[in-house]
């Protein structure tokens, strides 16, 4: 992991002469939310919009759209969901000609485990199931995850399935598996360098050892979890590098293909980093990587790396 952190560190001091910072995202309109479960979520306590769980798109204009979809998961400690986060993460990806989807997943303290990887897992099997109608490729739905929104994004990427056949539901028959994660300051483990706060509202408050176990999610890690790009800074405060990095080493492990951006000065939250000319660099790397793997290209010329 030390050789992973000074590669990166290195790489942080190098980014900020070679790229500008993100420009501002083109204002996108927000279709109306989708309902994940129009007859109810399973397990829901209520009919309240907090028992509700929505996905809401914003498409890119017609003529600049690649057909690659990405679902953004907003961050807030499983307890809320930081708006900032949201909405100008996904008209930022709709500059690169994404369609995205902000997902309103339901949190803590009404609901813990497995509810908001259920409605990660439905929201991914939804959109790759209304790809054909929305102009979307199956194969390119990616997932995009601030801090508690890092750990459920890495959650589906690392436990997911291949849908159910004989489900009476079309949408449940699909692969939940994203084909790409970028994980954004990640809360990854469930562990000592967790942040105390989001698993406490993912897990209650006396977790069993299994819980903990199948939730800290460095520990899932296999051949078939998906290429990954990942940003931290060195002194986040909140939610400890280590996460990040043990992720990233067992990606390496594992053979599944990475990119780490890991900044030396920053605190958490930051978003798209906006306020600070070096973090702001990161939209830009992302940018390159989504390039590298064809979801900023249309399909028909978009080319593996």
């Amino acid at each position: 992991m030390l050789k992973i952190m000074c590669h990166a560190l290195l790489l942080s001091s190098l980014i900020l002469y070679l790229s500008p910072p993100v420009t501002s995202a083109l204002k996108a309109t927000p279709e109306t939310p989708i309902v994940l479960w129009p007859e109810g979520a399973p397990g829901a306590v209520g009919h309240e919009p907090a028992d509700t769980p929505t996905l809401t798109p914003y498409f890119p204009p017609k003529e600049k759209a690649t057909g690659a979809a990405i679902i953004v998961c907003p961050g807030g400690g499983y307890s809320h969901l930081a708006d900032h986060e949201g909405a100008p993460v996904a008209e930022w990806l709709n500059t690169l000609g994404i369609t995205a989807f902000v997902l309103k997943y339901r949190i803590g303290p009404r609901y813990h485990h497995p509810a908001p990887l259920q409605d990660a897992q439905r929201a991914i099997r939804l959109v790759r199931a209304r790809a054909k109608e929305w102009g979307l490729d199956p194969e390119r739905i990616g997932i995009l995850g601030f801090s508690a929104g890092g750990h459920l994004a890495s959650t589906i990427g690392t436990h997911f399935d291949s849908g159910k056949p004989d489900s009476s539901d079309p949408i449940e028959r699909v692969s939940s598996r994203p084909n790409l994660m970028m994980l954004i300051y990640p809360v990854i483990t469930m562990r000592e360098k967790t942040h105390g706060g989001s698993k406490k509202q993912l897990l209650g408050d006396n977790p069993s050892p299994e819980l903990v176990a199948l939730l800290s999610n460095e520990e899932h890690v296999t051949k078939d979890t998906p290429p990954t790009f990942l940003v931290h800074t060195f002194t986040d405060t909140t939610v400890p590098v280590e996460n990040s990095m043990m992720f990233a080493e067992a990606l390496r492990r594992a053979g599944v293909p990475f990119e780490f951006h890991l900044y030396e000065r920053g605190a958490h939250g930051f978003g798209l980093g906006t306020k600070d000319p070096i973090l702001a660099t990161w939209p830009a790397r992302c940018a390159d990587w989504l390039r590298l793997h064809g979801f900023t290209t249309p399909k028909a010329s978009a080319k593996k790396p």
